[in-house]
């Protein structure tokens, strides 16, 4: 059901990027938002104070605060740009996220717990990444296209819940309203669709177009950038 279970390695520095940047298409990053306890919005732009006005709660304001900040540090490592703060983002009408002035860079994030999973790619992805944990059945099958093989009694909670994260990881990688995804039988043929679980932790779908395509995925040292 999974293509393999992955251990990452030590963190890796913002100043190796650029090489991984170069060996691969697709970067994703595992970034502990547990590392950073500021709400210093000093790096954002206009478009992403006016969204952070928009989020209800503290968790999910600093997990924005935090995430394009290092996502901005990242940007400047791939695209050779000076400053993190001249960077700015913002989403599309189904809530892609993009880069202002770079339409190369292909960008999806998606978060579990206090974890942020961050990708930037040379060619359209999606990805979700959910910790691994007892689910509701009754939930799950209520959200996911009602296929007999999902009903299958030797189909475990686990098995569900890549069901699950793939058809999230396709929703941002097709660039569509999630309910048109959740609600109908997800066809894969046309893609090419990983699976990982990771550290015996997390699960993790990742989507992008039908050629084979380089993946690095690790995790990401704290940056000690400036939050003042």
């Amino acid at each position: 059901m999974y293509n393999d279970y992955l251990k990452l390695p030590f963190p890796v520095s913002l100043e190796h990027i650029p090489y991984l940047w170069q060996q691969s298409d697709v970067l994703v990053f595992l970034v502990d938002l547990d590392n950073y306890d500021t709400f210093n919005t000093s790096y954002l732009s206009r478009i992403e104070l006016e969204y952070l006005e928009r989020l209800k709660t503290d968790h999910f304001k600093k997990r924005y605060i935090v995430s394009r900040t290092v996502l901005k540090h990242i940007i400047c490592k791939v695209a050779n740009e000076r400053s993190a703060s001249e960077i700015s983002t913002y989403k599309n009408e189904n809530g892609k996220v993009c880069v202002l002035n770079h339409n190369e860079l292909c960008i999806c994030i998606s978060y579990t717990e206090s974890l942020a999973a961050l990708a930037i790619s040379k060619v359209d992805v999606g990805i979700d990444i959910e910790l691994v944990r007892k689910l509701s059945l009754k939930s799950i099958i209520k959200n996911l296209y009602k296929k007999t093989s999902l009903m299958d009694e030797t189909v475990d909670e686990t098995d569900f819940l890549k069901i699950w994260t793939l058809k999230e990881a396709y929703s941002k990688f097709s660039n569509k309203k999630m309910h048109l995804i959740f609600n109908r039988e997800l066809d894969l043929n046309s893609v090419n669709h990983l699976t990982w679980i990771i550290d015996n932790k997390y699960l993790f779908s990742i989507v992008t177009c039908s050629e084979s395509h380089i993946i690095d995925i690790n995790r990401l040292q704290k940056i000690e950038c400036t939050w003042d």
